[in-house]
């Protein structure tokens, strides 16, 4: 196989050893596996902010300072966490379990159950709700997509208890909802007792689970998730500018959800996007919104900077040609099914190692898309992954009488 560019990304291996026991037993050097990627331009790509004290979070370069209580960046692409703090720790997540309101609000415009133009009432519970609004007034009828900038881009906590109200009878009831959604996407260690993040003492959510909530909204819901990006929002003669610092001071920014109660301190789930990368970023128990505007700024960099993906193969492209024995073709493709991407730093892609793992010969029948064996990538500092292979073609068993004088063949020479 023959060594070609990759189109906008990363470079893969320069070869791969055609021989199959060599490959099965033997690791493959992966040269020059990632081309450097352009730095993003203006003034926060020029600057490189001093890690403030704090205790380290955990990274594959080691640790990196940061005065968070809880913090999580990963890659949307691949998952690969980049850096976790307390990551899994229950956490008082305030306005940030927001994201989950909207996650079911969102999957509710999507399957047609609530329309953008259709209006909702206003009670007086609603109403009267502290902490954040969007300033509805009791006893009006307010569309879907206006409230639903109030949430995003006001942080309204009224606005959901509308939402709560019209779509589950009551607050308490939406809360049964969103625990019975965040179960069925993935989160594994939330509790939601209302719609807002209220302080409650079985209000809870963890860093892990923002970044997967983030991620869902993102891939679920794209025709909604741009709300995140707006700046501002005017209602009832009220403009509010959205409360993410992120979006300001981080190219490529472009959501989600801040929060801050005093319990929780102050916190963040972002996004930004640059190029064919986009990172995710929770933080939770900062001090101050400037610390909070900071530390986002300063991570994302980080992230950034510091990390790359490596298109080690593309969705079809043949890995290797497998035996089969007693099929109707000799060779069977072996593919990855899938765009095989890692996450790594950028300074491990020369110490980058794989070997190819499977059995062989394969014994037919082989149907397209069996999982025949593995890649597997190792290296001094990288962390082991395994990917699977799979069949890129059916291959159908020999009939008898074409089968006798394969086996005779196999016989003379040894097999």
């Amino acid at each position: 196989m023959s060594s070609r560019a990759e189109p906008k990304g990363a470079s893969r291996r320069a070869v791969l050893l055609p021989a199959a026991a060599a490959l099965a037993a033997g690791t493959l050097p992966l040269p020059a596996l990632a081309q450097q990627r352009p730095q993003a331009g203006g003034r926060n790509a020029a600057r490189s902010p001093a890690p403030p004290p704090g205790s380290p979070a955990t990274t594959p370069l080691g640790p990196v300072d940061t005065i968070a209580r809880q913090a999580l960046i990963i890659d949307y692409d691949t998952e690969a966490v980049l850096l976790e703090k307390n990551a899994d720790e229950r956490m008082p997540p305030s306005s940030m379990s927001k994201l989950m309101t909207m996650y079911v609000v969102f999957d509710m415009l999507k399957k047609g159950r609530l329309k953008l133009d259709q209006e909702l009432p206003v009670s007086e519970r609603a109403w009267r709700m502290g902490g954040s609004k969007m300033f509805v007034q009791i006893g009006n009828q307010v569309p879907v997509e206006a409230l639903m900038r109030g949430v995003v881009v006001q942080s309204g906590n009224d606005a959901c208890v509308v939402f709560a109200e019209a779509i589950s009878g009551s607050e308490s009831q939406f809360a049964e909802l969103l625990n019975q959604e965040a179960k069925r996407i993935g989160l594994k260690d939330s509790n939601f007792r209302n719609a807002t993040g209220w302080p409650d003492p079985e209000h809870r959510m963890t860093a892990r689970d923002l970044g997967r909530l983030g991620k869902r909204i993102i891939a679920d819901f794209p025709e909604y998730y741009k709300v995140y990006n707006e700046r501002s929002f005017t209602w009832n003669g009220i403009s509010q500018d959205n409360r993410n610092p992120a979006l300001a001071r981080v190219p490529g920014a472009d959501g989600l959800k801040t929060g801050h109660t005093e319990e929780a301190g102050y916190g963040l789930t972002a996004s930004a996007k640059r190029g064919d990368r986009r990172l995710i970023l929770v933080m939770n128990g900062l001090p101050s919104m400037k610390a909070r505007a900071e530390e986002s700024e300063r991570l994302l960099e980080w992230g950034f900077r510091e990390f790359e993906n490596v298109v080690l193969f593309k969705a079809a492209e043949v890995v290797e040609e497998v035996p089969v024995h007693l099929g109707t073709s000799r060779h069977v493709p072996l593919v990855g099914g899938q765009d095989m991407v890692v996450t790594l730093p950028r300074s491990w892609r020369n110490k980058l190692q794989a070997r190819l793992q499977y059995a062989a010969p394969v014994e037919a029948p082989v149907l397209k898309g069996q999982e025949l064996g593995k890649l597997l990538v190792s290296g001094q500092g990288v962390p082991n992954l395994e990917l699977p292979l799979l069949a890129g073609a059916d291959v159908e068993r020999l009939g008898l009488l074409p089968r006798i004088p394969a086996v005779i063949g196999s016989w003379f020479a040894g097999s």
